[in-house]
């Protein structure tokens, strides 16, 4: 067992810690069909920086994605998504680049800062009608590609587009499935480019994808019309919390 957390370069407290926040990720996952990487970032960014933790979140998006693909492909919006696709390969180069330059210190409040921002943004129910047009589906794409990279948490501004529609909660979950699994192909790329995407990082992710699916499954049984008013202003709000404590620890 020691060799397995050496082989990881975490300590076993480390290891059990980051098992438990990719269980609860999942859960969110499952649910809401997207912020598993922004749950697990809030949480996580105590114990890893954000350069190394969004490629450990590739893998767990991916995981998640083939796990729901069976039931939330099919009343996806895949058009959308692929354009959002589309914007987003771009919106990550810029977002990577500044990752990987700035100190992690700096990256991390500035990761946690754009969640805070982004779930307060769908707590209120904010919508922009200018969202759900060809160009800002496009524009969405591009500015999830770049919190995509500062962050790993893109699919939180596609579920901001996805309000602006004003789509059924089912259908608002398949598409977020379709966007997150076909742009992880291409993001798994640009991790390779900016050198993210290495043997610890990748060892890390299959090491964590068990309990992240588990969290998945459990969240996806959870879905049900008498818990949907409830759980996702729940979930926000816990986001922010841990999204703030987190910052604030990051700066004391």
């Amino acid at each position: 067992m020691a060799d397995f957390w050496a082989a990881l370069t975490l300590t076993p407290s480390q290891g059990i810690a980051l098992a438990a926040i990719c269980f609860a990720a999942g859960l969110v996952r499952g649910f809401t069909g997207f912020a598993l990487s922004a749950f697990g970032l809030a949480l996580a960014v105590l114990i890893l920086p954000p350069v190394e933790l969004i490629p450990v979140m590739w893998w767990l998006e991916l995981a998640a994605s083939l796990v729901m693909l069976r039931h939330g492909w099919g009343g996806a919006d895949v058009r959308a998504a692929v354009t959002l696709v589309l914007g987003s390969v771009l919106g990550l180069f810029g977002g990577l680049a500044l990752t990987t330059s700035v100190d992690p210190a700096i990256s991390q409040q500035i990761a946690l800062v754009v969640l805070i921002a982004l779930a307060l943004l769908q707590l209120t129910g904010l919508r922009i009608p200018q969202l759900s047009t060809k160009s800002g589906t496009l524009i969405t794409g591009l500015i999830a590609g770049v919190v995509t990279g500062l962050a790993g948490i893109g699919g939180m501004v596609v579920a901001l587009y996805v309000l602006a529609r004003n789509d059924e909660p089912a259908k608002m979950r398949a598409t977020l499935v379709a966007f997150l699994f076909i742009g992880s192909f291409t993001s798994f790329g640009m991790h390779l480019w900016f050198g993210t995407m290495n043997t610890t990082s990748t060892l890390r992710g299959l090491a964590f994808i068990l309990p992240c699916v588990i969290g998945v499954l459990i969240g996806q049984r959870l879905f049900t019309p008498r818990l949907q008013p409830y759980y996702r202003p729940t979930c926000l709000t816990l986001l922010i919390g841990l999204g703030a404590v987190s910052l604030v620890r990051s700066v004391l």
